[in-house]
């Protein structure tokens, strides 16, 4: 069995694009273009030099001594957090808008929750001297406020989304709108491995600098390329689509995915869908979706504003449904408490995103000698507030 996207883009049952005729001819010029583009030496080269030189990488794979000592297992740490940015998104928004100038687009829009894909797509507009347009819900404008004044230095134009739950979905429903009404001049940053064919495999291939990295990272300390386990938290995804992507064939390396569980899974307020989702069909891609029995989408909830997604992508469904992926269901609380942890043991304050991989540790037990590969997916600076405001500090 594949875990990749097959050519129609299915991850098994899971993927394709379900989207109104408006959006074909969008999606089906980058469909047609994206793997040559992105196969192409000049492109190849510009990507990577920007990576190394704007972005920072390779970033670190960090031996966490003190808390491999704690749980008695080894945790090695992925650093995405020292990225430019702060964040893993910078990986992809380079990518695609490398992708956007060769396709001849003058105009950016992306959609964002926790804003980092929001900076991370205003960072690389400004890069490049072009018009930027991010969508977020008017919830999250409130609770990322520092992300929101960052774009807005970077030159962007941050919309809020009014309706629905003013969060993530919505920003997502009125980026496409947008992408509806200017089809010839305008690109769509997808920031996670969610949306039509080819968004989620594009995506993941921008993101597979990580576990490529990791590879050689655990090969120069360990002696061996491929880890026990890869640790990731999975809203949409990319983040863990990216940490997970060379080891998706070889079934020695353990994958566990890590969802917001919110106030508990049938507590009315999570955003663990591996638990609670059913088959349905959310910005274009089939995959495993929260809804009611008549199939409107349940509204999500999570402390963390990049996981209160309602839906994971394609790829994680089939690693769910196929069983190759482990799924954990994480609470507010706990996430919290393994955030803080963190940054008492070993100095590195994380995005509650990341945080809620770390809180498997307290439940999920490895062997002494197993590798735990963690992605460190953000940095906690944009979520200061929150741990302020939980905490009492």
């Amino acid at each position: 069995m594949s875990y990749n996207a097959n050519e129609k883009g299915y991850y098994g049952e899971f993927g394709g694009a379900f989207i109104p005729e408006m959006l074909y001819p969008n999606c089906e010029e980058l469909r047609r273009n994206y793997i040559s583009v992105m196969k192409e030496d000049s492109f190849q080269k510009e990507f990577h030099q920007l990576l190394k030189d704007y972005v920072g990488r390779p970033t670190p794979l960090y031996f966490a001594e003190r808390l491999s000592n704690k749980y008695n297992t080894k945790i090695y740490l992925k650093r995405e957090d020292l990225c430019h940015t702060g964040a893993h998104k910078v990986n992809n928004t380079i990518g695609q808008i490398l992708m956007a100038k060769r396709l001849g687009k003058n105009r950016i829009i992306a959609e964002t929750g926790a804003g980092q894909h929001g900076v991370a797509t205003a960072t690389v507009c400004a890069l490049m001297g072009i018009q930027c347009v991010v969508y977020m819900g008017e919830i999250d404008i409130h609770r990322q406020a520092p992300n929101v004044a960052r774009m807005k230095m970077l030159g962007a134009e941050v919309r809020p989304a009014k309706s629905g739950s003013k969060t993530l979905k919505d920003a997502t429903n009125e980026a496409i709108r947008d992408w509806i009404n200017n089809p010839v001049d305008t690109h769509y940053i997808i920031g996670s491995v969610v949306g039509p064919h080819p968004y989620p495999d594009m995506v993941a291939r921008f993101q597979s600098i990580i576990s490529e990295e990791i590879k050689w990272q655990l090969k120069e300390k360990e002696g061996r390329e491929n880890p026990d386990y890869v640790v990731a938290c999975v809203g949409g995804g990319s983040n863990a689509a990216g940490a997970y992507y060379h080891f998706l064939d070889n079934t020695d390396v353990g994958i566990i995915a890590v969802e917001a569980a919110g106030k508990g899974i049938h507590s009315g307020e999570s955003a663990a869908t591996s638990a609670l989702g059913k088959v349905g069909i959310i910005h274009g891609s089939k995959t495993l979706l929260m809804q009611t029995q008549d199939g409107q989408i349940t509204e999500p909830y999570s402390i963390s504003a990049g996981l209160d997604y309602p839906g994971v992508g394609p790829m994680h469904a089939h690693l769910f449904k196929s069983g190759r992926g482990e799924f954990i269901s994480i609470t507010d609380d706990e996430a919290m408490q393994a955030g803080l942890l963190l940054s008492k043991l070993e100095g590195i304050i994380p995005a509650i995103e990341s945080s809620h991989a770390f809180a498997i540790l307290e439940e999920r037990k490895f062997n002494t000698d197993d590798i735990v590969v963690i992605n460190l997916s953000g940095r906690g600076d944009k979520d200061l507030n929150t741990y302020i405001d939980y905490f009492k500090l």
